[in-house]
């Protein structure tokens, strides 16, 4: 690479590098969503995440706190729309404005045959699964426009491309 281009590599290890970046996790407490964060901060973004569960997300917080990782977080059910507004309001203010990264992470899965899923049950992971990243992303749209550099991350699934019994409508909302 010519002297004085930029890289979003570090020439020592080869990792990417993220300096400087900003990002949102959602689902970040635990699994795929923490191992992300992880990962975020490890190249060097500032990382945003949120989980529903509380108990779960002050666990990981405090750890990450511990370590030193620039991390903050809030409780957010992304199934209310009005919850996903407030979140992306704080991650306003605590990135002044600007947004580089919005990984949406989360997902329910009701491991049931599809005629045994109510229109309550179908409603919650149509919510959680599908509507609350589209909605994310237009939230997250003004934020990344400011940034000069966005990116949106949708977390799919395996259920998406290999039949799994009793997963059907989480594949369909997964299958991205």
């Amino acid at each position: 690479m010519a002297e004085g281009n930029t890289s979003i590599l570090n020439g020592e290890n080869n990792k990417w590098s993220l300096s400087g970046m900003t990002a949102l996790v959602t689902g970040g407490a635990r699994s795929i969503g923490h191992a992300i964060v992880e990962e975020l901060v490890g190249l060097g973004a500032s990382v945003y995440t949120c989980d529903r569960d509380e108990t779960a997300l002050n666990e990981s917080l405090r750890r990450w706190k511990a370590l030193g990782h620039p991390v903050t977080a809030s409780v957010c059910d992304v199934t209310s729309r009005v919850e996903r507004e407030r979140l992306m309001e704080r991650v306003s203010e605590t990135f002044g404005g600007k947004l580089n990264i919005l990984v949406n992470n989360v997902g329910t899965i009701l491991l049931r045959p599809a005629e045994d899923i109510s229109a309550e049950e179908y409603n919650l992971i149509m919510a959680t699964n599908l509507e609350s990243g589209f909605h994310l992303s237009q939230l997250a749209h003004s934020l990344m426009r400011q940034s000069g550099k966005g990116n949106i991350v949708f977390i799919s699934s395996a259920t998406s491309v290999v039949a799994m019994p009793s997963v059907c409508l989480y594949a369909t909302t997964k299958e991205n």
